[in-house]
């Protein structure tokens, strides 16, 4: 008797072990070969012989459930392959032994009911509706609960969720089934005492029609009457579409609104197969009195609820050969003489516009008048003057005349302002007669009044400047181009009588001696 084990969870063609019958010959008399001869689980487990060891090895031959059979026994016979015909007398050459397997219980993960869902619902459900159910369960001995969820990945949009209690699926937003008429979503199943063990399951929503869509033209249709249409004659067909798919199929019907039911020029035929044709009801049409029509339709299907839509076909008035066959449906074209098109229309008034803004803006230009340079008198202070006059310093004679500056009586011409304009035009501003022997306060005082009372003086923050130096000064003149020029020597010693303050210089040129130093 054998002793063996397995897992259930031991996938087909797991090796449990190994057993071995003896045989004294040697050679080919001594090979053995090992079958299952009966047992209550010969269909669950099979043997191979090991022709190098004379061994027979016990498999897996299908997959194990613990909790549906946990002991397995198998009777396993041992038989030589080549008996020898001389020896068959003291057969039979052969042996059996009991092999009991075992079968150890593995925490399994959940197992649904089904191996796929489908569910149908209306795309008008509520949101919170119970859509549908899926159940699992724990197929160990324990009997673990079981928790729900879906999958996000497959349900990106939050559309659906569910009861993680029971499975209940139900809706947590609305539906469009023209939009999306398939949902694919996931559900996981997981025990609650070990969430490793988990398992998923696919579930597939179909969303169910309503009507809830309208019809309306299969597209936009140009229709053109002739104007020398004849009363009865077909001018356009007209067809329409759903976005609603009923069980039995599509059927619309067509119809003039109300107010345009006795409509004089024009009337609408239901063809019955979902088309309908429009007709002419009078005989010629005018593009001068009426170029285009507008002919309201009703479209509305046969489905519940009913929907319907109105559309607005437009029919233009054109000109057309004997045969039918359309060749101008401008009305314009009536009115403007032969060769004359549209585009040179547009051409010509584009010119003349450009020819008015050409002579707006001369006329203007020329009404444009010149802005002073300085607009109130505040905006003199703003301006600055500058002089780069530069002088050739003490031995230029002619760049000042100290002795116009001496004579008051002098006169001058006054230059004109340019920032203002003067009163009367080349008026000559002429000083007052002065004295030669005036005072020096009185000369600047006189010069100041005619500044501020000269209309073509500088501006308000000019400076004015009056150089003026005294006859009969004790010190002479300092200047050392009035120096002596002689190169004889000069006595210094009234320095030494000048004080402490001058003894340097005292020292420096009075006496031979300081020379020598």
């Amino acid at each position: 008797t054998y002793q063996f084990s397995s897992p259930e969870s031991a996938p087909p063609g797991t090796p449990l072990g190994r057993i071995k019958a003896n045989d004294p010959d040697v050679g080919e008399n001594a090979e053995i070969e090992y079958s299952i001869s009966n047992g209550d689980g010969s269909d669950m487990f099979d043997i191979v012989t090991d022709k190098d060891t004379q061994e027979g090895i016990i498999t897996v031959k299908k997959h194990l459930d613990f909790e549906n059979k946990m002991l397995y026994t198998l009777r396993v016979e041992a038989t030589n392959t080549h008996p020898d015909p001389r020896f068959l007398q003291l057969g039979p050459f052969k042996d059996t032994a009991l092999v009991k397997i075992s079968v150890e219980d593995i925490d399994e993960p959940p197992v649904f009911s089904r191996p796929w869902y489908l569910i149908e619902v209306d795309e008008d459900a509520k949101e919170g509706s119970i859509i549908g159910q899926v159940v699992a369960q724990d197929p160990d001995i324990t009997k673990n609960a079981i928790k729900y969820s879906v999958d996000r990945h497959t349900d990106l949009d939050r559309i659906f969720n569910i009861y993680s209690g029971n499975g209940s699926l139900f809706i947590s937003k609305p539906l469009d089934r023209e939009e999306t008429p398939w949902h694919n979503i996931t559900v996981i199943a997981t025990e609650i005492n070990n969430p490793k063990q988990t398992s998923q399951i696919p579930v597939f929503i179909r969303i169910l029609d309503i009507n809830d869509h309208a019809p309306e033209f299969a597209k936009y249709y140009e229709t053109f009457v002739c104007e020398n249409a004849k009363a009865g004659q077909l001018i356009q067909t007209v067809s329409a579409i759903d976005k609603d798919e009923p069980p039995r199929g599509h059927k619309f019907f067509f119809e003039l609104v109300p107010e345009f039911a006795l409509h004089p020029n024009f009337s609408i035929v239901d063809n019955k197969d979902n088309t309908a044709g429009i007709m002419t009801r009078r005989n010629g049409y005018s593009r001068s009195k009426m170029s285009t029509y507008l002919l309201p339709i009703i479209i509305f299907d046969n489905d519940y609820p009913i929907q319907s839509s109105t559309g607005t076909l437009t029919i233009r008035v054109c000109a057309c050969d004997s045969r039918g066959n359309m060749q101008s449906c401008n009305a314009e074209a009536l009115l403007l003489p032969a060769g004359l098109s549209t585009g040179a229309l547009v051409a010509i008034l584009l010119c003349i516009i450009i020819l008015l803004l050409v002579v707006l803006f001369t006329a203007l230009k020329r009404q444009r008048k010149k802005e002073p340079l300085i607009i109130s008198k505040d905006d003199v202070r703003d301006n600055i003057v500058t002089y780069n006059d530069e002088g050739g310093g003490e031995e230029d004679t002619q760049a000042f005349d100290i002795g116009a500056l001496r004579n008051p009586e002098a006169r001058e011409e006054s230059k004109m302002r340019r920032d203002v304009i003067p009163e009367t035009i080349f008026q000559i501003r002429r000083t007052a007669p002065l004295w030669e022997n005036i005072d020096v306060q009185d000369f600047i005082h006189r010069r100041l009044k005619e500044n501020d009372s000269d209309p073509a003086a500088p501006p308000y923050d000019s400076l004015a400047t009056y150089a003026y130096e005294g006859n009969d000064s004790i010190a002479n003149s300092l200047s050392s181009l009035e120096s002596l020029t002689t190169e004889g020597n000069q006595d210094y010693d009234y320095l030494s009588d000048w004080g402490p303050r001058f003894k340097k210089l005292a020292d420096m040129y009075g006496g031979e001696d300081s020379d020598r130093d």
